[in-house]
């Protein structure tokens, strides 16, 4: 029997991907949503890996609300560096592998050039400040056995994201403002999913060092030009998106202008870096069009049903009708 696999946070984007690539590859996995498993729950935990004695952890669980972080840091902490403090000190106490999802908002993101693994750390907002606390607990408990991966700007068919939101605004929308001031890279959950997989692999055969790995994809770009492929992709005219500002958008916790991450660290464990993002982004949009646009007939006219919701995740936009 392969070794056991336990994934936290399983009901999230991530979290399904992950739960999907590992039955793909036969792993036998143990998927814990928040209301199975509360990870900040020292008893909670105890008991899962009791039951479970698994030999490794995925932790996709994560407060991920921003810009509510900034006026409930205490609850966002719970989540997002008690949680994996927790995990970490049972990961020890039974000898499992942690790999621990963490993002690229513990940097200033005031680079011009892309962060490697050991650049200095210095969020600005509780957000950034939680998860910096989390990969503390991770890598101090567990200097061994334990990794933090750092990843940005994530979308998936299985949840509310910038791609799947810009998708819905174009059915409905004439024109939209997106910022152009912000430059990362985008990077589909099953991607990173896969890049998991295969790490906590390598950990186990003891060939992928602890310590952090960036996970996103190659390349880079703005908000404004992932938005005009994604409006490319839909066979609609991309100068319909136009480019504004941050300073267009007032948000409670800013937001990196700089958040590409480098990916030395995978290459020396012998694991490839993720593909570029463009051609992760190609393969992905069937499945993100038929989320959003279930209604979408073959011949590519839609039946009208698509409605104008607000989106969840990455900056916002502006629109005219």
């Amino acid at each position: 029997m392969s070794p056991r696999w336990m994934v936290t946070g399983a009901g999230g984007m991530l979290g399904r991907d992950l739960t999907a690539a590992l039955a793909r590859a036969d792993v036998t996995t143990v998927a814990a949503d928040r209301a199975a498993l509360d990870i900040a729950d020292p008893a909670r935990v105890r008991e899962a890996f009791a039951a479970h004695r698994p030999a490794v952890v995925v932790n996709c669980a994560a407060w991920t609300a921003v810009d509510e972080a900034e006026s409930r840091e205490a609850e966002a902490l719970r989540v997002n560096g008690t949680g994996p403090a927790v995990l970490a000190e049972a990961c020890r106490a039974h000898g499992s592998v942690l790999l621990h999802v963490s993002t690229d908002y513990v940097f200033a993101g005031d680079a011009d050039r892309p962060y490697p693994e050991d650049a200095p750390t210095a969020p600005r907002s509780a957000y950034g400040r939680t998860k910096l606390a989390g990969e503390r607990a991770v890598l101090e408990t567990l200097p061994g056995t334990g990794h933090v991966v750092r990843t940005a700007w994530l979308y998936g068919a299985g949840g509310a994201n910038f791609v799947r939101t810009m998708i819905k605004l174009e059915a409905v929308k004439d024109t939209l403002d997106v910022v152009d001031d912000q430059r990362g890279q985008p990077t589909w959950t099953a991607d990173l999913a896969a890049q998991l997989v295969l790490l906590g692999r390598a950990a186990l055969d003891g060939t992928a060092p602890a310590g952090v790995c960036h996970g996103t994809s190659g390349g880079e770009t703005t908000w404004y030009g992932l938005a005009r492929e994604v409006f490319r992709l839909l066979g609609a005219d991309p100068d319909r998106v136009r480019p504004t500002s941050s300073a267009a958008f007032a948000r409670p916790a800013p937001r990196p202008a700089y958040s590409v991450l480098g990916h030395n660290r995978f290459t020396a464990a012998g694991i490839a870096p993720v593909r570029d993002w463009r051609a992760a982004l190609a393969e992905a949009f069937p499945a993100l069009l038929a989320a959003e646009r279930p209604a979408q007939r073959p011949d590519g006219l839609s039946d009208g049903s698509s409605a104008l919701t607000p989106g969840t995740a990455g900056p916002p936009a502006r629109s005219r009708a």
